[in-house]
């Protein structure tokens, strides 16, 4: 299935549900009830289902699936232009521009609306805040006491004692990124196992989370092959008409997985389709189509925004040898997108990007897809 293809499924589920005001249920076959969520740390973020956001709390190791209630809207009508987003964060939230982190950002692709996950505070006591920014530009808190949710909670995580060699907590790591895709939540992270990086496939409607899949990555800018270092971002992407993901990870190796392949328990080695340079760590990205061809859009802590081909993706053999510089997957670099350090498709032509500039402020702004 195309993404052209994949995308028409996902208008008609919309069409499906637009006219639905009320809150999801279980008998509305997504095993949604009645609830409250109480998040322990700010996480990433992901749309499923039209109005069902995906939310992560690593340090809990737990996935929330939270119904908004925001099915209706004009995607293709949004533009957004907000200046120093964290600064009207800080101001609603009631605290200083410097103690906000926003996590993560997610579109909901039925009305446009944007989603953040922010962390409010620093250190150990921070508290976690979903925020929706309207079409409007108007910013809310979602207010989580009473929802309609249901979560699923990641076996096997880190120890909560457990820090990496920088000693930074390793259970922060229990979920780096999540995507949704054949009716499957993929949630990549670290397990407490030997073999630590981890990609779970969990069903939705949540089924008993399973221990996951242990993956194997050949690292080309190091010249070997490793099983602990954790996904950064991913996305999926259908290949041949088979869904896989695609995953990124520090200094910069681009990874392919067949979602059939997750499974429980089992361990699993990646083609390595691309290196995209060391002394680099990706930070989110997005697949889209312009002109009946197919791209990764990756934004990165040093190497810009890439705009990565996928042209002969499918092939099944993939690097596993050293390499000095980038190889693989032919990229260019977007210019004019500098300091953009989160992104999410808003249509089949634009996006919505968290850039931040030289002097910190952080910016949601609308581009079109390049």
């Amino acid at each position: 299935m195309t993404l052209r293809r994949t995308l028409a499924f996902v208008a008609l589920a919309l069409v499906a549900y637009a006219g639905m005001n009320r809150p999801l249920v279980a008998k509305d076959g997504f095993g949604l009830e009645a609830g409250a969520v109480t998040l322990k740390s700010a996480g990433p973020l992901a749309f499923g289902p039209p109005g069902i956001l995906f939310v992560a709390d690593p340090l809990a190791a737990t996935v929330y699936a939270i119904d908004t209630g925001d099915r209706k809207g004009e995607p293709d009508a949004v533009a957004m232009d907000i200046d120093n987003i964290d600064a009207k964060l800080a101001g609603m939230l009631g605290i200083k521009k410097s103690e906000v982190n926003i996590v993560d950002l997610a579109v909901n692709p039925a009305s446009g609306a944007t989603y953040l996950s922010v962390s409010r505070g620093r250190g150990p006591q921070a508290e976690a805040v979903l925020t929706q920014i309207l079409p409007t530009g108007e910013v809310e808190v979602l207010d989580l006491e009473n929802v309609t949710m249901a979560k699923s909670q990641i076996p096997n995580p880190p120890d909560a004692t457990a820090k990496d060699r920088r000693g930074a907590p390793l259970r922060t790591m229990s979920v780096t990124d999540l995507a949704f895709l054949n009716s499957q939540v993929v949630v990549a992270g670290l397990s407490n196992e030997e073999f630590a990086s981890n990609l779970r496939s969990i069903p939705f409607p949540f089924e008993k989370s399973a221990a996951g899949t242990s993956v194997e990555i050949f690292h080309g800018a190091h010249g070997r092959y490793e099983t602990n270092s954790p996904v950064r971002t991913l996305a999926p992407i259908t290949i041949q008409g088979e869904a896989f993901v695609v995953a990124a990870y520090t200094c910069t190796p681009l990874v392919k997985f067949p979602l059939s392949k997750l499974q429980s328990g089992e361990k699993v080695r990646g083609v390595t389709v691309a290196e995209l340079g060391n002394r680099n760590r990706p930070l989110d990205m997005v697949v889209y189509e312009r002109d009946d061809k197919e791209f990764i859009l990756m934004a990165n802590s040093a190497r810009g925004v890439m705009k990565i081909s996928t042209e002969d993706i499918e092939r099944a053999e993939g690097i596993e040898e050293r390499i000095q510089g980038t190889a693989g997957q032919p990229y260019e670099t977007v210019d004019g997108l500098n300091g953009v350090v989160q992104l999410d498709r808003l249509n089949q032509a634009s996006a919505v990007i968290l850039m931040q500039s030289e002097d910190g402020a952080r910016h949601l702004k609308t581009i079109a897809l390049p």
